[in-house]
């Protein structure tokens, strides 16, 4: 009978060793399929699947970025973005190689295209990655810079460590993921910005390689079925998806199904990979995005990549006052109490300590090995600033 895997094996963190992987089934004699997302990859022997991550080893699936990241650095929580999950805080951001989309516009394609895992990496053990978190003082840990789909085993054993730690998971992805392993790596994450790329299948066919029917299925799930806390970003491309009918389709999709709450941010795009030959979103057109989707119900909208205070600032959805006033990064003002508008008391949807993190805007590049024990060296760890791009 057919091999068919779905957890990944138990096993040992080794340095620089391939993990054995879950979410495959075989097909033939040497031959295996990813079940991890909805390519469904057809592996021969010692092929690696699209995303350059996941290889047919001797008949079986290997995650061969496991341990290995292209770098950690230290965020304030509102770059991932997320605006309402716990605001002015730190995050430890870290992230492998490869990706399970295409997209021709890309603004993370260094890491996300990346062949060199080997010249690049930094390995690090999930429970040092958790330790360094810890000790650093950061309120959660995100997996991100290239979609962590592709080495959910990876973010689900750090996520445990993290949890362990007393810490919070987020994931940054397209959320182009089938429902099982969906449903292990979402148990560990306690927020997620999902990268809704465009609200047209030809979108996705023509620039990302992909469809759009399972990133629905996965934002609809997020928002029916878990309890994690979820914000969706658009990149708003001119000429591909910036139209007024394709943003009010969009935006009415978001509040039937996901409902009002639900954050959403439009971000500006650059000329960045394989799609140099588009001007820089104007900043007319994100306005034009924001007043759009306000108009269809949503309550918290927001716009990003721009210098933006009126836009990028939450407002209560009772009396329209300043609840979080943001410049950029930095918190401003701070009207909430207990999760309440300090004005009105209505209630602020999101989630909140009983005061903002101070952490403001600062990027701090981590060098992770110094969290390899428990000695403590006495000062943060710091490493050369790296060129991710997380917008």
């Amino acid at each position: 009978m057919p091999e068919h895997v779905e957890l990944p094996p138990e096993g040992v963190f080794v340095p620089g060793d391939p993990r054995p992987a879950g979410w495959w089934h075989e097909v033939d004699a040497g031959r295996i399929m990813c079940d991890v997302c909805p390519r469904s990859c057809v592996l021969g022997p010692d092929d690696r699947g699209f995303c350059f991550v996941r290889e047919n080893r001797d008949g079986r699936m290997v995650s061969t970025t496991y341990g290995r990241s292209t770098g950690f650095c230290i965020d304030p929580i509102e770059k991932k973005p997320l605006a309402q999950f716990y605001p002015g805080t730190a995050v430890l951001s870290f992230g492998t190689a490869g990706c399970n989309l295409g997209c021709r516009f890309c603004q993370n394609w260094t890491s996300t295209k990346s062949r060199e895992v080997d010249r690049f990496a930094e390995e690090a053990a999930p429970e040092t990655i958790a330790r360094a978190a810890r000790e650093l003082g950061c309120r959660s840990v995100a997996y991100t810079y290239n979609d962590p789909i592709v080495w959910l085993e990876y973010a689900i054993e750090t996520a445990r460590a993290v949890r362990a730690a007393g810490l919070k998971n987020v994931a940054v992805t397209s959320g182009y993921m089938l429902p099982k392993p969906r449903a292990a790596f979402y148990e560990w994450m306690d927020a997620a910005n999902v990268d809704m790329k465009a609200f047209d299948e030809t979108f996705y066919h023509k620039l990302c390689a992909g469809r759009l029917a399972p990133v629905l299925d996965t934002l609809r799930w997020l928002a029916r079925e878990t309890d994690v806390w979820l914000e969706v970003t658009n990149l708003v491309i001119p000429r591909e998806n910036d139209s007024p009918d394709d943003l009010r389709r969009m935006c009415g999709w978001l509040v039937e199904t996901l409902g009002p709450d639900v954050p959403v941010h439009f971000s500006a795009f650059h000329p960045d990979f394989r799609m140099t030959d588009r001007e820089s979103t104007p900043p007319e057109t994100l306005l034009r995005a924001y007043e759009i989707a306000r108009d269809a119900g949503l309550r918290y909208v927001y716009t990003g990549n721009v210098a933006d205070v009126e836009h990028q600032t939450t407002y209560c959805p009772n009396c329209g006052g300043v609840v979080i006033e943001r410049d950029g990064y930095e918190l401003r003002r701070w009207a909430l109490k207990g999760g309440r508008c300090a004005h009105c008391s209505a209630d602020v949807a999101g989630r909140f300590d009983n005061a903002p993190g101070q952490w403001g805007s600062r990027r701090q590049p981590v060098r992770i090995a110094d969290f390899a024990s428990t000695q403590k060296t006495g000062e943060p760890a710091m490493a050369e600033p790296s060129n991710h791009d997380v917008s």
